[in-house]
C-alpha cells in the first residue's frame, strides 16, 4: 500500500533508422576579401561644447533632482515613523485592556 509505483520507460516500437553520418568537407576561398575602409579622423573639438547657459542649466537640473530625491527619502522616513509610532500606541493600547482584565 505504501510502496512507490516507479513508472517504467516504454520501449520504442517499430523502425527506427540509423542517424546519418556527416562528412567533413574542405573550404577553398574563390577570392580575396576587400580591403577594409579608411577610418575617418576623430574630430578636433569636443562632441559636446559647454557655454554659460549649458553649465547653468546643467546645474540647475543637478539640483532640482537631488530636491526631489530628498523629499521623496524624507517623507519615506515620516511615513516609517509614524507607522512606528502608531503600532506603538496600539500596543499600549492592547496591553492596558489586557491588564484591566
Amino acid at each position: 500500500m505504501f510502496r512507490p509505483k516507479v513508472p517504467t520507460m516504454p520501449q520504442p516500437t517499430g523502425l527506427t533508422t540509423p542517424p546519418a553520418v556527416v562528412e567533413p568537407t574542405t573550404i577553398t576561398p574563390d577570392t580575396p576579401a576587400p580591403p577594409l575602409a579608411p577610418a575617418t579622423p576623430a574630430p578636433a573639438r569636443p562632441a559636446v561644447q559647454l557655454t554659460a547657459s549649458n553649465v547653468l542649466a546643467l546645474v540647475g537640473g543637478g539640483t532640482a533632482v537631488v530636491l526631489v530625491v530628498g523629499a521623496v527619502l524624507v517623507s519615506m522616513l515620516l511615513a516609517v515613523a509614524l507607522t512606528a509610532a502608531s503600532v506603538a500606541v496600539c500596543a499600549l493600547t492592547v496591553r492596558s485592556v489586557i491588564a484591566r482584565r
